[in-house]
């Protein structure tokens, strides 16, 4: 399975959008900025994660976007599947595999269930305030790292 830039740049675009909205909505310009994302390719993905309710938008002088949830509520696997649709690393068993005619005698099959439901139990178990944690301890180190080469 590999992601396209749209799951790719829309789960960095989030957690940017996380970090950064407790006081007020985050511009698509700010996030670009920070993110190294166009602005033409973030609202693309911002109308996405809007339509299946991951973000909400403001409009106005103030305006911008924030979490249409607490962080702690948003998996992984919520944006991905937003962005992505389907984050399956194969597409067979279960009846799901129209052009497969061993599909019933086939023993690979398991395998491939088994890799299937690893990535959704792994996208799932993480949540989005785990990402943001764990950029703010980055962000930390690595202005502790710019205050040592200063002096």
């Amino acid at each position: 399975m590999k992601l396209s830039t749209k799951g790719r740049y829309g789960l960095r675009a989030l957690i940017d959008l996380a970090l950064y909205s407790d006081q007020e909505a985050v511009s698509i310009q700010s996030i670009s900025t920070r993110q190294h994302i166009s602005d033409s390719y973030l609202e693309q993905l911002m109308r996405k994660l809007k339509k299946e309710g991951l973000v909400c938008s403001m409009r106005g002088a103030q305006g911008g976007y924030r979490l249409a949830r607490p962080a702690k509520e948003i998996s992984v696997g919520d944006v991905l599947r937003a962005l992505e649709g389907s984050i399956e690393a194969v597409s067979c068993g279960e009846g799901k595999n129209q052009h497969c005619q061993g599909e019933d005698l086939c023993v690979a099959r398991y395998v491939w269930q088994e890799i299937n439901k690893s990535i959704q139990e792994t996208v799932d178990s993480i949540m989005l305030s785990q990402l943001v944690e764990e950029s703010r301890r980055v962000l930390e180190k690595g202005q502790i790292e710019i205050q040592k080469c200063e002096q």
